[in-house]
């Protein structure tokens, strides 16, 4: 099969287009053929070697985080899928590989398409989708009437979770910049930030849930901005020690993620806030509840550009950018 690949670890280097062998399946797994796969920025963050502490691929890789395909192969132990089903996931980690023609997914990471969107719109919900809901649903639990500060409006995550916090009955805040405040706006943000000539500290108060996708210096002020009592979730770290049990990390790197946000997790406590931070999972459970919400109309994809195969890498270098307006996705069939 056809794939882009990555040989060594390096920033910005450039995928490679392979010849590989379609992958093994295991018994629980089934074979996707890939018809789209999102383009996400932990992708490049793999890619520039920035995970390989708690996240050690072996070489050549295959990037890809998010599918949607049609299942060509069945492993013996699957019950809920069959050969022709239309399906998407976010894939597990250590089986990722979308940025190919064929990945086999987990059984249990996996849901049917939803009703209704493409295969490219698709592909575009699975990882930041995940995000989204784990943050909001799984950790902090929102609750209808809380307000909650969503970092980054106009991008992937942001996109899909100023949704999401809306239909939970949620007050939005984002910020985002001048050209996409009417895109925030049209997603239903209450609060809009233009972070080109305003600071978010100035304007948001007694908050209950902060999540914060951006630098440590956006970090310090969010934690200003929620009340006592308040939760930040940060999926753009520090890591903090409930995740370096949660992956089994060894002791030196437990060691490291409890030196490296030692000093957030002391201030979030002098303030009496909730810290976390998420390193989403594979759901094909929460992925399932998603698609009710899309089929439902509660929850619309938003796309910025499709590249085709063929332009792997120049889909990558956008992501990178910044500039996307939601998700980018390639388009493989």
């Amino acid at each position: 099969m056809k794939a882009f690949v990555l040989d060594g670890y390096g920033k910005k280097r450039a995928l490679r287009l392979a010849d590989m062998p379609t992958p093994e399946l295991r018994d629980d797994e089934v074979l996707v053929q890939v018809h789209a796969a999102g383009v996400n920025l932990l992708d490049s963050k793999l890619r520039d070697g920035e995970f390989k502490l708690i996240l050690p691929y072996r070489m050549p890789l295959v990037l890809g985080h998010d599918v949607a395909g049609v299942i060509v192969k069945v492993g013996p132990l699957v019950r809920q899928f069959k050969t022709g089903d239309a399906v998407y996931a976010r894939v597990d980690d250590f089986r990722i590989g979308t940025f190919a023609e064929f990945v086999p997914v987990k059984e249990a990471s996996l849901a049917l398409k939803p009703e209704g969107l493409t295969m490219e719109e698709a592909a575009s919900i699975p990882l930041v989708g995940l995000t989204a809901w784990q943050a909001l649903v799984e950790v902090a639990k929102l609750q209808k009437g809380q307000k909650v500060f969503i970092q980054a409006g106009s991008g992937g995550v942001g996109t899909f979770a100023i949704q999401l916090a809306k239909h939970l009955g949620a007050t939005v805040a984002t910020t985002t910049s001048t050209t996409n405040v009417a895109l925030v706006k049209r997603l239903d943000a209450d609060v809009v930030i233009d972070y080109k000539t305003q600071d978010f500290e100035d304007v948001l108060r007694n908050y209950d849930l902060v999540l914060h996708s951006q630098d440590s210096k956006a970090l310090e002020k969010s934690l200003r901005v929620l009340k006592r009592g308040g939760k930040l979730v940060s999926i753009s770290g520090p890591a903090d020690p409930a995740f370096g049990q949660q992956i089994g990390a060894p002791a030196l790197v437990k060691f490291i993620i409890r030196l490296l946000s030692a000093g957030v997790r002391r201030r979030a406590r002098a303030l009496g806030i909730d810290f976390s931070f998420l390193f989403m999972k594979a759901n094909g459970s929460q992925l399932g509840e998603i698609t009710r919400l899309i089929e439902a109309g509660a929850i619309q994809p938003v796309i910025d550009k499709v590249f085709p195969f063929a332009s792997t890498n120049e889909a990558m270098a956008y992501v990178e950018s910044g500039r996307a307006k939601g998700k980018v996705v390639i388009k493989t069939q």
